[in-house]
Parts: structure tokens; sequence; C-alpha cells
């Protein structure tokens, strides 16, 4: 009796199974790679209106993601248990803000901001603030912002 040795499939054959694996692998990976690019440009296309203009707007942005800007209107901050509130206003329009979570360090009555979140409503309900700084503001007040490297 002989003994028979099964043949081995040729180098560059795949089987069937390992090529379904492939393929799904490299939809994993696809897919992966989809969703991580969808987010970074979801969060790059963020529309950016003044107070005046988000007002203006309103309808059209519904509870879109968007970021507004204004400045806090002194004597309206109040501390809410999640965070702050306060108005900001724009071109003589002002918008009731909650925000969630802490403000900056730099968070001041009477200071530009950029909030970033979406229409609750007839409030703006944000997540974040972006204090800023331009050139004219550091001159204006310089005591806010002594640490600032342009003014050692």
């Amino acid at each position: 009796m002989t003994d028979t040795v099964p043949a081995r499939a040729s180098a560059g054959a795949v089987r069937p199974t390992s090529r379904r694996r492939l393929w799904a692998g490299g939809l994993v990976i696809l897919a992966a790679l989809g969703f991580l690019l969808f987010k970074g440009l979801g969060n790059a296309t963020v529309y950016f209106k003044t107070a005046d203009e988000a007002v203006r707007d309103r309808t059209s942005l519904g509870t879109h993601r968007f970021r507004i800007e204004g400045t806090v209107v002194p004597g309206t901050k109040k501390e809410t248990p999640d965070g702050v509130s306060f108005l900001i206003v724009s071109n003589n329009v002002s918008v009731p803000v909650t925000h969630h979570g802490g403000p900056p360090e730099l968070f001041r009555d009477d200071i530009p901001v950029v909030l970033e979140g979406h229409w609750a409503g007839a409030r703006y309900d944000s997540d974040r603030i972006m204090v800023k700084h331009t050139a004219t503001y550091r001159a204006r007040n310089p005591d806010r912002v002594k640490d600032y490297p342009a003014n050692k």
C-alpha cells in the first residue's frame, strides 16, 4: 500500500474563506477611515455667526451645531448648577446663553467670546467658550490679559 500525500495548494492560490476574511478586514478598515474622515470634516464645518446673524437665521439653523460670536453683557452673568448663564450682544442684538461646564479663566463681563453649541428655543445652549483677544481688546484691557506674551 502506498501512502498518498495530499497535494499542496500552489503558492499563489488563496482559499475562498481567506479571501472573504481579507475583504471583510478591508471593509472594516475602510469604514473606520470613512468614519474618522466624516467626524473630522464635521467638526471643521461648524458654522460661525455673529449674534445678530444667528438671531436672523434662527429658523434655518434649527438645532444644528454652530458657533456664535458676541460680547458678554455686563451684569448678566449668573452661576447655574452645571455652568453659567449670561447674555451676549452683537450689533445691538442680544442673545441669552446657557453654558454647560465651567467658563474659561479669562471669561468676564464686556469681553468678546465665541461659543459653540446650538439653539434651544430662544436660548443658545453652549458647551464651549472661547475668549477672543484681538489687539484692540488687549490695548483697551491690559489688566485682563497681563499674562499674555505680547504684554510682557
